[in-house]
């Protein structure tokens, strides 16, 4: 039989997915979004009008996934039509990063799988409604969430996927058996905790919101192991794989490599630049924040993980320092 791939395998094996940046707006307000300059996302997601995504959809044809993401895509009203672009250009996988809230209304959520939606991450951070609406900071949030979860778990049948987002927080920590057990039990496929990134919002509120790596490995590895499920569908994101030997692997996860665009500020190498009906617009991808925002330091090179490890965000160092990220020995865990 063979064995399965360990994270060092699945990272590398990984492809490149496409994020279409189409939410100007965002009917929530988390506490630590990094989306955190309003009136910048609202230029630059406005920007994206319908002859742009279709260039960005038709220029990337032959990517496994794209998604549409940034703000909340579900204010959009031409939603369904960009979806049903990407199923006609031939997308894999057709996706959509939401707070689900308009989800919740089941003939649209019915729409957007017909057009040909087939994966929903959906975020929401607690199990109840003061713990979500507290990081959400907009009433009845969690109602209307809870409502699009639902939903989306009804079109399963049709071959959509619900996978959920919880953004790991000092407040959630303690509950993350309870987050797990409550949304697994609403129908969700796997259930993901996403380290904050260290920028934005969660830059801004840090001391009180941000727990140290440490303390989140530890949780998650005890939470896994009072599960009693032979193979739980929770999966760890964005976080120094040194801190997290005591988590199974199985449920150490990555962020997936992507690419997207931006208004074209003139700050990026040329060659980034698009042309034709791209015109205005600029490529980045996720390697470009790590380099800019993350870093490690020379004894980083000792470590198995060294070849598929980001680095650690700035804004985390600063605070905290490199006391918790020790080199794990050994040869490369993919050898």
């Amino acid at each position: 039989m063979d064995r399965e791939p360990n994270i060092v395998e699945r990272i590398r094996r990984s492809d490149e997915r496409v994020h279409v940046a189409i939410g100007a707006i965002c009917n929530n307000n988390c506490v630590f979004c990094m989306e955190e300059d309003r009136d910048g996302r609202y230029v630059n997601n406005s920007a994206m009008t319908a002859e742009r995504v279709r260039w960005v959809l038709e220029s990337h044809r032959g990517a496994e996934e794209v998604c549409f993401t940034s703000g909340e895509p579900t204010t959009r009203d031409d939603l369904p039509g960009f979806i049903a672009l990407a199923r006609e250009l031939g997308y894999p996988r057709i996706s959509l990063m939401t707070n689900g809230r308009r989800l919740g209304h089941l003939p649209y959520a019915a729409a957007l799988a017909k057009r040909g939606l087939g994966r929903v991450y959906i975020s929401i951070h607690g199990h109840e409604q003061a713990l979500h609406e507290g990081l959400t900071r907009t009433p009845q949030s969690f109602e209307q969430t809870v409502a699009g979860l639902r939903s989306v778990a009804k079109l399963a049948a049709f071959g959509v996927e619900l996978h959920t987002s919880t953004v790991v927080t000092k407040r959630n920590l303690p509950h993350l058996g309870a987050i797990y057990r409550f949304l697994r039990g609403l129908g969700v496929h796997q259930v993901v905790f996403n380290v904050m990134q260290a920028n934005g919002r969660a830059h801004t509120h840090f001391e009180r919101l941000f727990p140290r790596y440490t303390e989140i490995a530890a949780e998650v590895a005890g939470m896994l192991a009072g599960l009693n499920e032979a193979q739980p569908m929770a999966f760890l994101v964005d976080i120094p794989l040194c801190t997290t030997e005591a988590v199974p692997d199985r449920a150490r996860g990555y962020v997936e490599k992507h690419r997207h665009y931006d208004l074209d500020t003139g700050t990026g190498p040329e060659e980034r630049r698009a042309s034709g009906k791209g015109r205005g617009l600029a490529l980045w991808t996720r390697a470009d924040l790590d380099r800019a925002q993350r870093e490690k330091r020379d004894e980083c090179r000792r470590c198995r993980y060294d070849a598929v490890c980001e680095g650690v965000w700035k804004n985390y160092l600063a605070r905290y320092g490199w006391d918790e990220m020790e080199p794990v020995p050994g040869a490369s865990a993919a050898q």
